[in-house]
């Protein structure tokens, strides 16, 4: 194909930053695209920190304020991987400024300022899209696939889960994850959203009502020490949790299917355990990120079959490795990547957009309400 370039600036290298890096290193290499990624700039708020992650991820520069990158003339993609309380000014800036945003989840830390992106992104010659990587999981879009193509017949129950361990400890340190200032909620903003766009992407419907608990189960703990991550060093002084440990909620789809949800951090022995089962009139499907490899379908007339989502017929799995060859976690990212460039490079809409986001964070918040007042909440 013939292919042009197209600057990149990266915003925040801890654990999303630096997956998103890899993914920008390798997606070219891979597929083909309408444009070739360069690595321009990292942004980041310690110079000599943020020069030492450029050097080892591949950033040919360095900026210490956002602000710098996005009216940086060699960047015209911003790739927001930062803290979600800065989510909206970063992304708005950056539409106003004619940039193509890609956008960690969940898309803000409230629905007021998702509203205020998908405004800014709709006002804005620029592409945006809310990365929720795990709707480029092989057998995610497969399962997808399937359900459009009518396979399940008509959907009656969803079931989702996101299963974590990494907070049982009561003295983990208080990282910014369990700070709602900057988090927005716990368990279920940081992986309860995931399933729940996962579910609304797989089944081709949205959730309109629920009805919620949550529970913070560590009520304080050490505060973090100043350079701690996702699993940082602490200090003996202790601070508040602010936000969910764990999210339980039942909902109704558009389409009338029952739901359950099912995200925690406390689920000991679980890593990273996103689950989801789809029962329909003609058949059922079944998924566990910890196989990610793996789908279980079911025809209706029988128990389940493994189905090893590794042929090159399978979704994306084409431009990678010979049948029976798995992929893994880093993949799903070079895949949102690849394809948001293709939106790019053509001119399209990418998806999930921000409106998509936008339809997420609805979720998020009616969770919160009725877990809060302990009614029914509806979703508009």
């Amino acid at each position: 194909m013939t292919q042009t370039t197209i600057g990149v600036g990266l915003v925040g290298y801890a654990f999303m930053g630096r997956v998103h890096s890899q993914a920008w290193r390798n997606v070219a290499a891979f597929f083909d695209l309408p444009v070739t990624p360069v690595m321009a700039a990292l942004s980041g708020r310690s110079l000599s920190a943020a020069t030492d992650a450029a050097a080892r991820m591949g950033w040919a520069a360095v900026e210490t304020d956002w602000k710098e990158l996005v009216n940086r003339d060699d960047v015209q993609i911003v790739d927001i991987c930062t803290p979600g309380d800065s989510h909206a000014e970063i992304a708005i800036a950056a539409l106003q400024a004619g940039k193509h945003v890609i956008c960690e989840k969940p898309l803000a830390n409230t629905v007021a300022e998702a509203e205020a992106m998908v405004a800014a992104a709709a006002a804005s010659q620029g592409r945006s899209m809310v990365a929720f990587n795990y709707r480029r999981v092989p057998a995610v879009a497969l399962a997808q696939r399937m359900v459009a193509a009518g396979e399940l017949g008509q959907i009656r129950h969803v079931r989702a889960q996101y299963l974590q361990d990494w907070i049982v400890d009561p003295d983990f340190p208080l990282v910014w994850r369990l700070q709602k200032d900057k988090a927005g909620s716990g368990a279920l903003g940081d992986i309860g959203a995931h399933i729940i766009d996962t579910a609304q992407f797989v089944t081709g419907q949205t959730i309109v009502g629920v009805s919620a608990l949550t529970e913070t189960f560590v009520k304080e703990r050490p505060l973090a020490s100043a350079s701690s991550g996702l699993g940082g060093s602490r200090t003996s002084e202790k601070g508040a949790v602010t936000v969910d440990d764990a999210a339980l909620f039942i909902g109704r789809m558009s389409a009338g299917a029952l739901a359950s949800f099912e995200a925690t951090r406390f689920a000991t022995g679980r890593k990273n355990a996103l689950r989801l089962e789809i029962n329909g009139s003609l058949g059922s499907l079944a998924f566990d990120f910890e196989a990610m490899n793996e789908l279980w379908v079911s025809s209706g007339d029988s128990g389940f079959r493994r189905v090893l989502v590794t042929e090159p017929d399978h979704p994306y799995v084409g431009a990678w490795w010979p049948p029976g060859h798995g992929l893994g976690y880093e993949h799903t990212f070079t895949h949102e990547i690849k394809d948001f460039l293709e939106a790019v490079g053509t001119g399209s809409d990418p998806s999930p957009s921000f409106a998509d986001g936008l339809r997420v964070q609805r979720v998020l918040a009616a969770v919160e309400e009725s877990a809060a007042s302990g009614s029914y909440k509806e979703i508009a």
